[in-house]
């Protein structure tokens, strides 16, 4: 693996439930790198949740937010990032993804609703009925996460700590 001095050792990816905070905190204690969230770093600049971004200023205003957050992270943060489940969707995101390595933590549906439950954290899955909504978005999302991916790794069925290793197996296959 390359080292990326300017810019991320690795982006994680993936729909939600995929463990992508979870497993991109063990991944850059394991590189001995400091972590992100642009989740995180949304809510912080502004103020508010997300949950009450989509609430009170509507998908499309969270969306904006996302696309300068992942901007800025990948051009100033070293570690390793995890990119919100929908940051994909943005074209301009995708074209600043194909540089650095994107790590893509694949679910399937089953394990990702039990993963993520009926989580009020999660605005896109509330609503009548989640399981249609979470495989829609499934469906939407998927050639996107791969048209960026530089390795691929299904988390069904594995802890965080195997996810990681599989992860460092992959990423360390592409410098063999």
């Amino acid at each position: 693996m390359s080292d990326h001095s300017d810019g991320p050792r690795a982006v994680i990816i993936g729909p939600p439930g995929a463990g992508k905070t979870t497993v991109g905190e063990l991944l850059a204690a394991q590189f001995d790198v400091p972590f992100r969230d642009v989740d995180q770093d949304i809510e912080t600049a502004a103020g508010k949740s997300i949950s009450d971004i989509f609430t009170i200023d509507g998908e499309p205003a969270f969306r904006a937010l996302e696309e300068q957050a992942v901007a800025a992270a990948l051009a100033d943060h070293i570690g390793v990032l995890a990119l919100g489940g929908g940051a994909v969707l943005s074209e301009r995101t995708r074209a600043l993804l194909l540089t650095p390595t994107v790590v893509f933590l694949s679910v399937n549906l089953t394990e990702g609703m039990r993963r993520t439950g009926l989580s009020t954290a999660r605005p896109l899955l509330a609503g009548v009925n989640p399981r249609a909504t979470f495989k829609a978005l499934l469906d939407a999302r998927l050639p996107l996460y791969r048209e960026v991916a530089t390795v691929e790794v299904d988390t069904d069925n594995l802890t965080p700590e195997e996810i990681v290793a599989a992860v460092v197996d992959r990423l360390g296959s592409l410098t063999r």
